[in-house]
């Protein structure tokens, strides 16, 4: 879930990280006013969920005059068929030196990394162009973040006195509120030291880790984030509002966020990144999947029945496919219980409308008895994922 630049600086200036003056202007005569109250140049960003529309739409203007100008041209982009969320208007600083701090998760360390470059700019194109200027350290996720591994970092960016004390604080200001709030990613694009030595963040992005908006729902809550705000680069669709629903009401288990497509093949899949290769394995074998919807950590009968339901009842979908990654854990029976009961519950009978039922996983045994008792076709680990798409699209016609 990305954040508007306005509401990540909002948690900023919450936990004391030093920023730039700026407010949010809703209409082109508010960044005038704006931009008059700031003094002196200022910098327009509107605030929109594509990152290309915020970062490369971004404008510097000298006057209140010229922050109305623009601010007018911009309120009208289209960001992937919605309007920016305000213009965002902020104090220009002036300073001698430009740096970039990122925090992300290293997938193959399986730990937090904070990365930070004396350069201006997204750390991953900085590691392209600049691997040199870029220094890493790696931090825990479940110790609290110690200022010895800011302050390292510091110094390896060449920093010393005033100006290392003062980094390490922002990083590790940081840091702490990447791991409080659960993130997937922030990024200082741009942390600029003024001529009197201090620093200032000026650009930055944010991502929340979608599987934690149910713990983080206080702090949304404060940002001004509704329940069914998933910020998709498209407005959702009903269907895929009401699949955040069904997670949102039963914390049982995990449904990822649903996309709609316009196929007729309905599925229910899971293991994460495991999903997507399922749902590109359908369209490989001249399927048309009509959703992605992945459900994992051991969802109640009831969350796999109202999903169950959701799909079918989609336009279009005639059957569905039921289908996981080689590795599970989640309860096969849970699944096949909660799958079966929505089909039932909707008038149909089991065997008509499911494909092909590939859930490895926990309680496996249990879930093929149920299975078999009502003449589905199953399969275990040892048919590929690839395998148990081409018998669904085949049976699918």
């Amino acid at each position: 879930m990305r954040f508007y630049e306005f509401e990540a600086k909002q948690l900023l200036k919450k936990h004391r990280i030093p920023l730039v003056q700026s407010e949010l202007a809703k209409t082109a005569d508010e960044a005038a006013k704006i931009a008059s109250d700031i003094g002196g140049p200022v910098i327009l960003k509107p605030q929109a969920i594509a990152p290309g529309v915020a970062t490369a739409s971004a404008k510097e203007v000298a006057d209140p005059a010229g922050a109305k100008a623009v601010a007018a041209e911009l309120l009208g982009l289209d960001d992937g068929g919605r309007k920016p969320n305000g213009i965002l208007v902020e104090a220009r600083p002036t300073g001698e030196a430009v740096y970039s701090l990122s925090f992300t998760y290293d997938g193959t360390t399986k730990r937090p990394v904070v990365a930070a470059s004396d350069m201006a700019g997204k750390i991953d194109d900085l590691g392209d162009t600049h691997p040199d200027r870029i220094v890493r350290r790696h931090f825990s996720a479940l110790y609290p973040f110690s200022d010895y591994i800011a302050k390292e970092l510091a110094k390896s960016l060449g920093l010393g006195g005033n100006d290392l004390k003062r980094m390490t604080r922002i990083v590790s200001g940081l840091a702490r509120l990447f791991l409080d709030y659960d993130f997937a990613d922030l990024d200082i694009t741009s942390l600029v030291k003024l001529g009197d030595g201090n620093f200032v963040v000026l650009d930055v992005q944010a991502d929340l880790e979608i599987e934690a908006r149910h713990r983080q729902r206080p702090m949304l809550n404060e940002l001004g984030f509704s329940k069914d705000d998933l910020r998709q680069v498209r407005e959702p669709t009903e269907f895929e509002l009401a699949g955040a629903r069904i997670d949102e009401e039963d914390i049982r288990g995990i449904i990822s966020p649903i996309a709609e497509f316009d196929g007729n093949i309905g599925l229910v899949i899971g293991a994460g990144g495991g999903s997507l290769t399922l749902t590109d394995a359908v369209r490989k074998h001249g399927g048309r999947p009509a959703n992605y919807a992945a459900i994992g950590g051991n969802p109640s009968v009831d969350k796999a029945r109202r999903l169950t339901k959701l799909v079918l009842s989609k336009p279009g979908v005639e059957k569905i496919a039921v289908m996981s990654n080689v590795v599970s854990n989640t309860r096969a029976d849970l699944v096949a219980r909660g799958v079966i009961k929505g089909i039932i519950e909707l008038g149909f009978e089991p065997a008509d409308k499911i494909l092909i039922f590939r859930v490895p996983g926990a309680w496996e045994a249990d879930a093929a008895k149920i299975l078999q008792k009502y003449g589905i076709e199953y399969c275990d680990r040892t048919v590929s994922i690839s395998e148990a798409a081409r018998r669904a699209v085949a049976k699918a016609g």
